[in-house]
């Protein structure tokens, strides 16, 4: 097995396989959820809007866990607004809230209002699993990059994640070196990462992985997520063997 061959059943293993589209219908959660089940192996978890939630853990075995978002994508400081999006989550049989911090109170200087924001919702959200997106294309520079990530891991976060893929810039290799470090000097030996946005290739993922890998141990879907809606089809094309080869990153 080629190390891309073996990358690429890392990445199907810990993918959250996303649509969150303005324009999801039913029938294109019903198209993921059959996704999902890949001819190689089965994803670590779907992620969507929280109306879909239902409809998706019925299709499902319980092995792929259901995640949907909150206070979704522009990550407002409104506890109300993301409260009823957990409550449905919760209610409907998901498993994982992905949660966007309120990173324009960062930037603001307003941290205790993100602690207090976060504190809140993490005891909302339990006994869930919770992703905490900091949009670290958003934040710009490694001080509010770590910064975000500390408060999250603080507040209880099961996973810091990178990005929503809605802003111009998502996830970077810089932005994940510095997020892994803080996750490691964290000293949480369960608290994750994901990585989403802008991950389309298994070369791509690879990258991602690697520095997981490297800082963290032992890959597992535990401890390590993608977040990609395109990503599966080069992973299939890679396992299938009708994918071109791929120049291999560095980190």
């Amino acid at each position: 097995m080629s190390e891309l061959e073996h990358r690429a059943r890392q990445a199907l293993s810990c993918l959250d396989l996303t649509l969150l589209t303005d324009g999801t219908t039913p029938a294109d959660v019903e198209q993921l959820c059959a996704r999902a089940r890949s001819r190689f192996g089965d994803v670590a978890a779907v992620c969507t809007w929280p109306r879909f939630v239902a409809q998706a853990r019925k299709a499902l075995p319980t092995s792929i866990k259901v995640a949907a978002v909150a206070d979704f994508p522009d990550g407002a400081p409104d506890v109300a607004r993301a409260l009823v999006d957990i409550e449905q989550i919760a209610q409907a049989g998901g498993d994982e809230v992905d949660l966007v911090l309120p990173y324009r109170e960062l930037l603001a200087g307003r941290r205790s209002e993100v602690t207090e924001f976060l504190g809140e919702l993490r005891f909302a959200t339990r006994p869930l699993t919770l992703k905490v997106i900091i949009e670290s294309g958003e934040l710009g520079s490694t001080e509010h990059i770590a910064e975000a990530t500390r408060i999250a891991l603080a507040a209880g976060a099961d996973f810091v994640k990178t990005s929503t893929g809605k802003t111009r810039v998502s996830a970077t290799p810089e932005a994940a070196r510095t997020m892994l470090a803080e996750i490691k000097a964290s000293g949480m030996p369960h608290a994750g990462f994901k990585a989403s946005g802008g991950i389309r290739t298994v070369a791509d993922a690879a990258l991602y992985l690697g520095l997981a890998e490297a800082t963290l141990g032992s890959i597992t879907p535990a401890r390590m997520r993608l977040g990609a809606s395109s990503l599966l089809d080069d992973i299939e094309a890679m396992l299938g063997g009708t994918a071109p080869a791929a120049p291999q990153h560095g980190y």
